[in-house]
């Protein structure tokens, strides 16, 4: 079967998705084309996600879809495998699993490669697959060579596009049904099958890329200009911290400029997967060139500064006021609202502190007990080494001298006002600026860049 016979076949919705990676990427997708009555089954390796999902156990960040993945199971629309299998009607592969930062011993592109193998045991002619994952400049060609090897001509009987995700957890104004993509498709026809597949994502809103290099960088520099701005409003929180101004302050005026500017806050550094990720296969792209790229760099180092400067500030602050070093680092998850871990700032907090003989205390609204030795994968650690503190309620709180406030999740914002306008600790050291000066309180409010 050519790509246009399938085309054809589609658009009568005579055919099966298959969706590799059943993350924050992939299960929303799953989700929406099946609510959109297209046959799907959502595949994933991790054998204890499919059980969870089966029994129709939820978390936090997929509950907004429980009504639609509920139907859609109901309905017999979604279905959940470990694998891919045999299907006589044309197939849609979109590969939405994970891409680790190359190393000596493993690159970037093993989980891609696996899922692409997975669906070539059973694909056939006139099947097309679609790539989602974060990828290093070149991992669309590459897998255009295994496909070949097969036996297939891509862009005569098989289809390869590259449509990168977009997507930002817990973002009320842009949300997968509105944000753009980039796509590179491999021929005329891809594109159209495309198109119908993203009507029901974004209303198909696809900008076409002639080479699947471009839409690689795309994705890369999209973060890289985040990672860069981040790295850049740090280190002027650090200047503006010696210089005893508020960075908060400047960075307010200077957003009054109606162009050429773009505002962006100081944290405790960029985490999550995606920007302290996505950059560094720039830098690969690079290296391979012979290449400098020292604004990225430079903007990594920077990140990986953020946690030892916040320990710096709180043990002088301690020491200033002779208490005693004991913190408790709140909000341990990448950004607010979401429970994502992963290279998360505050445990590379917790590691800074814990080196200096703190007593350390860790919270977070969205941790789950479940899922510690996750989270310990995920940043890198072999065990957690603070206590961990269940609800801002307990009573051991009032035994900390600082809370060190690393993410504002809203479902906690009463409750640390409330701490902090009723002097229940003696500081409090705010990475996001967020926590509103009240004068009549006893306890120190310290922000980082003020």
């Amino acid at each position: 079967m050519s790509i246009k016979e399938s085309f054809e076949k589609i658009k009568l919705n005579d055919f099966l998705v298959e969706i590799y990676g059943l993350g924050y990427v992939g299960f929303p997708l799953a989700v929406r084309l099946s609510s959109n009555e297209f046959k799907v089954i959502g595949i994933d390796v991790n054998n204890e996600r499919i059980e969870r999902l089966k029994k129709e156990q939820l978390m936090d960040s997929e509950l907004l879809l429980k009504e639609e993945f509920l139907e859609s199971r109901k309905k017999g629309m979604l279905k959940l495998e470990n694998k891919s299998s045999i299907h006589s009607k044309p197939k849609i592969g979109m590969i939405c699993v994970p891409t680790p930062i190359p190393t000596e011993t493993t690159s970037s592109d093993i989980f891609v490669k696996a899922a692409v193998e997975n669906f070539l045991e059973f694909a056939k002619k006139g099947d097309v697959i679609i790539l989602e994952s974060s990828i290093e400049v070149g991992t669309t060609e590459k897998m255009k060579k295994i496909i070949e090897s097969k036996g297939y001509s891509i862009g005569n009987d098989f289809g390869l596009c590259f449509c990168p995700e977009r997507i930002d957890p817990q973002n009320k104004e842009w949300g997968i049904e509105n944000i753009p993509r980039v796509i590179y498709c491999s021929d005329d026809g891809s594109f159209e099958i495309a198109k119908k597949i993203y009507q029901y994502v974004n209303s198909g809103n696809l900008v076409r890329v002639e080479k699947p290099k471009i839409a690689e960088v795309v994705k890369s520099f999209e973060n890289a200009f985040r990672l860069v701005n981040i790295s850049l409003v740090n280190e002027l929180a650090i200047l503006c911290d010696k210089l005893g101004i508020s960075v908060k302050q400047v960075i307010d005026a200077a957003a009054t400029k109606p162009f050429g500017f773009m505002p962006h806050y100081p944290g405790a550094g960029a985490g999550g997967h995606c920007i302290p990720k996505d950059p560094r296969f720039l830098l690969e792209s690079a290296k391979k060139m012979k290449q400098d790229f020292v604004t990225i760099e430079n903007a990594l180092e920077i990140n990986l500064k953020m946690p030892k400067y916040i320990s710096d500030k709180i043990e002088q602050i301690l020491e200033e006021k002779n208490l005693e070093k004991s913190v408790l680092v709140c909000g341990l998850s990448y950004k607010p609202n979401v429970e994502d871990m992963r290279d998360s700032s505050s445990f590379k907090i917790i590691k800074e502190l814990k080196k200096r003989n703190f007593n350390v205390f860790g919270y977070d609204p969205y941790f789950n007990i479940d899922y510690v030795q996750k989270y310990l994968d995920e940043n890198k650690i072999i065990e957690l080494d603070f206590e961990r503190i269940e609800s801002l309620d307990n009573e051991k709180i009032k035994s900390v001298s600082c809370i060190c406030i690393v993410q504002h999740h809203t479902v906690d914002r009463n409750k640390i006002k409330e701490i902090y306008e009723n002097s229940i600790i003696p500081c409090i050291y705010d990475c996001q600026t967020k926590l509103e000066i009240n004068k009549k309180s006893d306890t120190k409010l310290i922000y980082l860049g003020d």
